[in-house]
Order: C-alpha cells, then structure tokens, then sequence
C-alpha cells in the first residue's frame, strides 16, 4: 500500500534463531499457558532474536555424490542461509577471533531494545564444525558482548540447528526481560535439548571475565581471557586426565579388543578432548568454588557425551554431569569439608551411571573402579582432599587391575564368556586412570 512502512525483518532468514523460540514456547506450554499465550510468547521470542551465520563449506543431500553447493578455496560466506541460499558477502578464510567479531558486528547494531542486559547466546555449529573450535569462538563472542555491556546468559555452543554436513557456525542472540528470562531459564529435558534447574546463579551474569591473555593461534592473544596455563580446577584436572589417558591410549584399545571393538581408548581421549574445551569455555571462577567447578563439569559431561560417542562416553558423560550438579548446589564460602562434598558427589554419579548403565559391582565394568573410589573416599571424608583421593584413586586403581579375574557379564563383552578373563576391564582402567589424574592436580 502506498506510503506503507515495508518492514525489512520480514525478508530475514534465521539460522537456528527458533531454538530461543521453541524453548520460550515450550516452558510456556509446561507451565500451563493457553495457546493464545503460548502464540503470543513465541512470536515475541522470535521478534527479540537476531541470528547471523558463516559457512566454509557447502552440505551433501543424502544419497548425492556432490556437495549442494560450494565456496571458493580459502573463502567464508557471511550471512548465508541454512540451506545454503547466498550470503551477504563473501570473503577470504577468518580466524577464530575474526570470525567471531564478523558474527558480533553484524548482530549488535540490529538487537531490539528492551531488555534487561542480559542477553541469550547460542553459537551453533551447522554440522561439520568440531566442538573445539566452537568453544574457541565463542571466547571472542563472550568477550566481545560484554564489552558491549550486554551479560550472556546460559550461553549454549554445540550442534542445535545443523544442515548435514555443513561446515560453518551460526549466532543467535535474544536480549531478555523479566518475562522471556523466566522462560528460558526454565528447566527443559528432551531427547534433543537438556536445560538443567540449579546451574545458574545471579553472581554469573555479573561476574567480570578472569585476567590474561589466550591466544588464538591464528591470530594472538584475545584480550581478557585466560591462557591455557591459566586453567581454573576443573579444567585443569580435565587437561590432566586427558593427557594420562592419551598416554595410554593405545592399551586401552588392546584391552577393550580382547571381548569388544577396540575403540575404548580412541572414544575416551575424543570425548575428554571434547570435555576440556567445554568446561575451559564455561568454568566461571574463582578458583576453589564449588559452584564454577560444578558449572564446568556440568557441560565438560554433555560435550563429552556427544563427542565420545558409544556406551562408556554416555557413562562418562554422566559422572561428569552428576559430579557437576552436586557441586553446583553448594555455594561458594560454605563450611564443611571438600572430602565429604565430593564423597557426595561420588556416591551421587554411581548411582548416575548404575541407572544408565544398569551395571553392578562385579560384572566386570566401569563401576567396579567407581565403587571403591566412592567407598574410600567417604571413608576419609574427615582428610585434606588431596590425600583422601589419593587414597580413593588408589583403591580404584588396585580393583581396575583385579578385574582381571572376572569374567565379563554384562554388555556385548558377556557374550565372549571366558574369554575376557586374564584381562582388565578397559573402562574401570580408564576411570583409575582419570582419577589419577585428577588426584595430581589436586597436589
């Protein structure tokens, strides 16, 4: 109509932007809303979104023998769509840190106003983007929000809205208010999306980004966050259990091969490579509260779930997780002994991993070396940390290498009979091996 506003936003194309709306729409709908209400939320989440995309790499539809579409060698495409509709430019190959500002840049100008400084972050991975290098962009993206005065609120960077295999990351973002806070905030467990109650404080949407530099390798240090030396202790003690693991790598395929596939070792060092980049990303500080351990382990149990892949990465990913949210729920500055608190936290993951597993002590599996860690663990809850892990990792360590004399009964293992006997149980060497680890940095 003539001398009618046309409104340009109608014309945008979002990249993983519903992920902000499905999850407003859906804690609506759970707590009871209408489906006017449920309507109305949803159509305002998706008016507060903007999202910005990048891609390196075009997808393959199945069954083709050719990619969809393609870039030139060397060249990222800004603003593309998730099907692969054209950009709004294309330039040369961008570092982390580059790519990171290209998404920033083109998002800020265009947030809506109204909200509260808080702001929902969700760096997307579109299929072929490994899970390292969206933790790495999301530093840049972390710090260049707050530089903005805007305060990420449980950020989220992993695989959501991917197209096959397509190389490339996308950036929603959703300033919120008191209303869509709530919502997003609200506790959600799907098949596809976990949303955990008790993971938030009020303290992380305000606390400042630690010092020192990190150092992007493509392009030097990012002003503001910590280098890798620099590591809190969660992260630290995830560093540490991957190193002595990848040590051991090869072993722990020798012995998952004995009655399995042999892929133990090659899963658990992909899964805590996974591990440490998230808990790196998301570990708050400061150092020695309970609560920013727990955050880190917390999503250091998700990542390395999805990574790892198979049966132990699922388990592992559910000690890590676990572990996490008992952590979570003491706050920084209380009294009591860190020895009971993760005594606590022990008992509460094998119980974790018994449900999901369904294993039992004696079945020749990764609980055996979990159940007398716990058990030793609570024995000396009265001792320093250090030494009452030690202690814990080296009953772990003594019945992992006694699992020898079993004979596997549970998994696909139980149907090779004897012929695992004369042979530890690759994931009860493994978890001696982490707890190990974990017990050194706490030294």
């Amino acid at each position: 109509m003539e001398g009618q506003e046309i409104d340009p936003s109608r014309d945008r194309r979002g990249v993983a932007g519903d992920f902000f709306v499905f999850k407003v729409a859906g804690a609506a709908a759970a707590r009871g809303d209408g489906l006017d209400a449920v309507a109305r939320l949803a159509a305002r989440a998706n008016a507060m979104t903007r999202t910005f995309g990048a891609a390196f790499a075009g997808c393959t539809l199945p069954g083709a023998s050719e990619p969809l579409f393609s870039f030139g060698a060397g060249t990222t495409e800004l603003g593309m769509g998730i099907h692969g509709e054209p950009g709004l430019r294309t330039t040369r190959h961008l570092t982390a840190a580059e790519l990171a500002d290209a998404l920033v840049d083109n998002l800020l100008p265009e947030l809506p106003q109204g909200g509260d400084g808080r702001v929902a972050v969700l760096l997307n991975g579109l299929g072929r983007t490994k899970h390292e290098e969206v933790f790495v962009v999301y530093r840049r993206v972390n710090e260049r929000l707050r530089a903005a005065g805007l305060r990420p609120y449980r950020p989220e960077a992993g695989e959501f809205v991917t197209s096959f295999d397509m190389a490339g990351v996308s950036l929603p973002l959703m300033p919120l208010d008191e209303e869509l806070g709530a919502l997003y905030d609200a506790p959600c467990d799907t098949p596809a999306f976990r949303s955990l109650p008790g993971t938030h404080a009020p303290e992380d949407d305000v606390r400042a980004d630690a010092p020192g530099p990190v150092r992007d390798e493509a392009s030097g240090p990012v002003r503001g966050a910590r280098a890798p030396g620099e590591d809190l202790p969660a992260t630290k003690a995830l560093q540490a259990a991957l190193e002595l693991v990848a040590a051991s790598e090869d072993e722990l395929g020798r012995l998952d091969a004995v009655a399995g596939d042999g892929d133990h070792g090659i899963g658990i060092v992909r899964g805590l490579r996974a591990a440490v980049a998230a808990a790196r990303a998301a570990e708050p500080g400061p150092a020695g509260d309970p609560h920013s351990a727990g955050t880190a382990l917390l999503t250091a149990g998700l990542a390395l779930a999805d990574a790892s892949g198979g049966a132990s990465g699922a388990l592992y990913g559910a000690l890590l997780a676990e572990t996490g949210a008992v952590l979570t729920k003491s706050p920084a500055g209380r009294g009591g002994s860190p020895s009971a608190l993760f005594a606590d936290a022990a008992d509460a993951a094998q119980r974790a991993v018994g449900e999901l597993g369904g294993a039992t002590v004696g079945e020749k599996t990764m609980p055996d070396a979990l159940d007398p860690f716990r058990r030793e663990l609570r024995a000396r809850a009265g001792e320093a940390l250090a030494t009452a892990w030690q202690a814990a990792a080296e009953a772990a360590t003594r019945v992992a290498a006694d699992t020898a004399r079993l004979v596997p009964a549970r998994g696909r293992a139980a149907r090779m009979g004897v012929r695992g006997h004369g042979h530890p149980d690759a994931g009860a060497v493994s978890l001696a091996l982490i707890l190990t680890a974990v017990g050194a940095t706490l030294r």
